[in-house]
């Protein structure tokens, strides 16, 4: 394996993504991360000459319908069974604070 992840490394994907583990589950994802590269050496060895980059999962064409507008929900219907609106709008609590 050409690189191996240690601790350190594990602390520092553990910080970037801000979550806290237990040193158990340190190791353990330690371990899982490790196998990862292994597989990913393991992949390297296979001989990639010749072989055209696959591009799409399958030859199939994704057939879509047309998109054509329609009123399927009047705006009344919308706010029918909203906890809290206003005469034209859903009404939700604040979620950022401008104070900051």
């Amino acid at each position: 394996m050409a690189n191996k992840i240690d601790i350190k490394t594990v602390d520092e994907v553990a910080h970037l993504a801000r979550l806290e583990f237990t040193d158990s589950a340190k190791e353990e994802i330690l371990n899982d991360m490790n196998r990862m590269l292994g597989f990913i050496d393991k992949l390297n060895e296979l001989n990639t000459d010749n072989i055209e980059p696959l591009i799409y999962m399958t030859n199939e064409k994704n057939i879509l319908r047309d998109d054509i507008p329609e009123i399927t929900l009047t705006q009344k219907e919308a706010l029918k069974n909203a906890p809290k609106k206003d005469s034209d709008y859903f009404k939700a609590p604040k979620v950022i604070d401008q104070n900051n």
